[in-house]
């Protein structure tokens, strides 16, 4: 690839981790606690709203795509220019598409298509916590994740 391609995505990959680093921070730091102050019939209204209102054409782009892409790209500068000059950039798509788009499909879907089964006005308490402690488990990974592929990203432009 040539290098002005390969610097703007890279670029590009590195802004858009760090987006997603920072919205799944603004979860684990401050959104599920928030939530789980509420009754929990409230709780769980809410994060199926959230849940619902996700999945747009800007999210799934930014926090999924970037996945896809740098994974590809990776691909292709490895094939054209093998490893070495391309570690940084393989370690950060692999870090992203690992613990970002594999944890998001493996743990946190998984959970809030769980969620979204629930009527709020039956459901226990222990049904809210439950799911708020593994959710937010696997939403610190995420963020640890998309912070160290946006650090790997830029150290791939240096």
């Amino acid at each position: 690839m040539s290098t002005s391609l390969t610097d703007t995505a890279l670029l590009v990959a590195a802004v858009s981790a760090g987006l997603s680093g920072g919205m799944v921070l603004a979860f684990s730091n401050f959104i599920m606690r928030a939530l789980n102050r509420l009754e929990h019939d409230e709780a769980i209204r809410a994060m199926q709203s959230i849940n619902e209102t996700v999945l747009n054409p800007l999210f799934l782009a930014v926090f999924i795509g970037l996945g896809v892409m740098m994974l590809a790209i990776a691909v292709v500068c490895v094939a054209l220019d093998g490893w070495s000059p391309h570690r940084w950039l393989v370690a950060g798509a692999s870090l992203y598409f690992v613990g970002v788009v594999a944890v998001t499909a493996a743990r946190n879907v998984p959970l809030n298509e769980g969620l979204a089964s629930v009527h709020s006005a039956s459901a226990s308490a222990e049904t809210w916590a439950t799911y708020s402690a593994h959710w937010t488990q696997w939403n610190h990974v995420r963020s640890v994740a998309a912070t160290a592929a946006s650090a790997a990203f830029i150290l791939a432009r240096t």
